[in-house]
């Protein structure tokens, strides 16, 4: 890849990382799996979850 190509790819990169990373440690979360609910609800649950995730993650 060209040098320009490189700098292009990091920003997008630099912002994807982190929302990996938050969907690897939600896999953690054994409940999800278990998820028989309305999906709103289950989405409430999954940025709580991600809230949780990431202020354990930040300390």
């Amino acid at each position: 890849m060209t040098r320009g190509q490189k700098r292009s790819n990091k920003a997008p990169a630099a912002v994807r990382a982190p929302v990996e990373h938050g969907f690897a440690h939600l896999k953690n979360w054994r409940v999800l799996g278990k998820i028989r609910t309305d999906p709103k609800w289950a989405t409430a649950l999954v940025r709580a979850l991600l809230v949780l995730t990431n202020r354990e993650v930040s300390r």
